[in-house]
């Protein structure tokens, strides 16, 4: 199969050998007999295949963790729980006391405040190289460093073959975290990354009614987060859970196509209406990485807009974001639905005031989340928010 669109079809899945049907079963079951004291025994020694409890591995997981493997280029992957979990067991996976992360921001409010909490709990420095640069940043204790292929909110593009050069000279294993643009868009894997990660919750399963994460990348690497997060943590993905990302991924790319597409109307609309001071949407020709965006990206932009108000201020934002009849606030995103929020209160209020003006997140920033509605509806829905006297 050449064809990402057919592969987020068919990677992973084959008709039941027991029954013949299509759709993969969901496996709800928490253990699985293994016959003989002697099978039992091998399989806990890892000595043969198969499955013995749910916590470990699962059929349903397992097809999922296949198909997300083949989408990203991976020779493995494991899924969890949330995208946190998944966060939470690479650091645990990979790292240990004493160890130096080095992370370009903003990130998602969310994992900063995971890196933090690490740091302060469990003697893992952390270091914010968005202000030096990371090849300043680095030092000999460097052993990871995070990015994001798309930055959370204010969507600057990192240049992942040159974060994958820097890491690699310096010894360090380098994360990227690929929710934004999904395998559709983007493949940090084939730029040198050593990890990807996702958090299924968002593009992958597509529909607000699942929560799950994954991590892909070499064997090496991604056994030990296994064995980690599923293990030691128990962040284990539910088998009901993983049908729903099964079911999802197959249309995954046709959902990207129209998510990019309403993003970039929505994103012109934005960028000449005079209530707007600034668009940030890798795909405008005024974004200042968006020659990478074009040499990196395939396929479109993605489907994330965010937009700073002339007026600066809290109570604008309220008065836009209270206008919009379309667009639901929430703070979760790559739903089919359209999404809007204000991270200065939401996503990023995990995170100092400080942090938050140092990366550019401020009381007039709107993001959106473009779902796969009709752009010509969209942006009227936009256009009488920011309406002003009405």
């Amino acid at each position: 199969m050449t064809h990402l669109r057919t592969r987020a079809v068919h990677a992973g899945q084959h008709p039941d050998a027991a029954t013949g049907a299509i759709s993969t079963p969901t496996y709800q079951t928490t253990a699985f007999g293994y016959g003989t004291l002697e099978q039992g025994a091998a399989l806990f020694a890892g000595q043969a295949e198969g499955y013995r409890y749910s916590r470990f591995a699962n059929p349903t997981v397992a097809a999922l963790e296949a198909k997300l493997a083949d989408l990203e280029g991976a020779e493995a992957a494991v899924a969890f729980a949330s995208g946190t979990a998944a966060c939470s067991s690479v650091l645990l996976g990979l790292l240990k006391p004493g160890d130096e992360l080095v992370f370009l921001g903003p990130l998602y409010g969310g994992t900063e405040g995971l890196l933090r909490a690490f740091s302060d709990r469990w003697g893992i420095r952390v270091q914010d190289a968005t202000a030096s640069g990371l090849a300043a940043a680095m030092t000999p204790a460097t052993r990871m460093v995070w990015v994001e292929t798309l930055t959370n909110p204010t969507l600057r593009v990192n240049d992942l073959a040159e974060v994958a050069r820097l890491a690699r000279a310096h010894g360090a294993i380098s994360v990227a975290d690929n929710t934004f643009c999904t395998p559709v868009l983007a493949r940090p894997l084939e730029l040198g990354i050593d990890v990807v990660l996702h958090s299924m919750t968002k593009y992958l399963g597509g529909h607000g009614d699942a929560t799950g994460g994954i991590v892909a990348g070499r064997a090496g690497l991604v056994t030990p987060v296994r064995q980690t997060g599923l293990g030691h943590v128990g962040g284990n993905l539910a088998p009901a859970e993983a049908y729903l990302f099964l079911r999802g991924i197959k249309t995954l790319p046709l959902r990207m196509a129209a998510h990019c597409e309403g993003a970039l109307a929505v994103a012109q609309f934005l960028a000449q209406h005079p209530a707007v001071r600034t668009v940030h949407y890798p795909g405008l020709p005024t974004h200042p990485q968006h020659d990478l965006a074009r040499r990196q990206l395939h396929g479109g932009f993605g489907g994330m807009v965010t937009f700073e108000l002339a007026r600066a201020e809290r109570a604008e934002a309220a008065r836009v974001l209270n206008r919009l009849h379309l667009f639901t606030q929430a703070v979760s995103l790559g739903d089919v639905d359209s999404l809007a929020c204000h991270p200065a209160s939401t996503t990023h209020s995990f995170v100092s005031q400080q942090a938050r003006e140092a990366a550019g997140v401020g009381e007039g920033m709107i993001r959106l989340s473009v779902g796969i509605e009709h752009p010509d509806d969209l942006v009227a829905d936009l256009g009488q928010a920011l309406q002003t006297g009405g």
